[in-house]
């Protein structure tokens, strides 16, 4: 049965196409259902919007996701000769865990689909102006407030406690040269706010606002951390309750840091991850 295409999910799928575009060409893009937090949205309708948008040619895409065909509950909605369906973690599907979606391999934004994301952007979705969905992340957004709304969190303190000890963390596992190229990297203001606890840098997070774990780190040699240990240490240092996913979190505030760096750091950082923790930085 054909499905309503809606606007604002259009809207979201377009911006964050061109929000991931970093060079020339395709480049991989990740949803999930956080892209989506306050919008009604069943697998077969994400699957038939992208279906729509690559069909009509707004998009120019190679998918990657499961392989729906096999599955009963979620409809063959796209044509499986022109795409690849592969990863069985994909959005609402009851084998995978939420909130992994669906990644695109590849995505560009084709010169149609540029000129109607131009065209939403004068005039949004009446949807979007009333408030009905969660505003989007995109790079323009402020790092702190980008990594709330991802990681589904209640405020900017929980926020900005959540990200010191993800980098507290990624530092702890990496040579003080490579903690130096991505503090000059992040010299940037974490939020534009009145309130002084959140004025720091980004730089300031990254390096720890605790200057008795500043040098420890400056001093220690780096550790070989295991990806339960650091989800652990995130969930334990920052306190999450039982009903924040540690995983939802820290690949939140990797999206956020991600867009703030340039591609040799992006790639120098990740070559420090290890297995679980590096997917997470690649799904960011």
């Amino acid at each position: 049965m054909p499905i309503a295409i809606r606007d604002d999910v259009v809207y979201i799928m377009l911006k964050k196409i061109q929000d991931s575009d970093r060079s020339p060409g395709l480049d991989t893009v990740t949803f999930s259902e956080t892209d989506f937090t306050g919008i009604a949205l069943a697998p077969a309708d994400f699957l038939g919007h992208l279906d729509y948008l690559n069909q009509e040619h707004y998009i120019n895409a190679e998918f990657s996701g499961n392989a729906y065909g096999n599955q009963d509950d979620v409809p063959n909605v796209i044509n499986a000769e022109e795409v690849d369906f592969r990863i069985a973690n994909t959005y609402g599907a009851p084998d995978g865990p939420l909130p992994h979606l669906i990644e695109f391999k590849k995505a560009e934004l084709t010169k149609k689909g540029r000129q109607m994301l131009e065209d939403m952007e004068k005039n949004p979705p009446e949807s979007m102006k009333k408030g009905a969905t969660v505003p989007i992340a995109t790079k323009d957004t402020p790092f702190l407030e980008k990594v709330k709304l991802k990681g589904g969190l209640s405020d900017l303190y929980d926020a900005r406690d959540i990200t010191e000890v993800v980098f507290r963390t990624m530092r702890d596992i990496m040579p003080n040269e490579t903690v130096d190229r991505v503090a000059s990297e992040l010299q940037k203001e974490m939020e534009p706010t009145t309130e002084k606890a959140l004025q720091n840098e980004i730089e300031d997070l990254w390096l720890d606002t605790n200057p008795l774990v500043r040098f420890i780190s400056r001093v220690r040699q780096p550790l070989t951390i295991k990806d339960d240990t650091f989800l652990f240490r995130v969930k334990q240092e920052a306190g999450l309750q039982n009903t924040v996913d540690p995983e939802t979190v820290v690949r939140a505030v990797f999206a956020a840091t991600k867009d703030e760096l340039s591609d040799d750091r992006v790639q120098e950082l990740k070559g420090f991850l290890p297995g679980t923790i590096r997917r997470l930085w690649d799904e960011a």
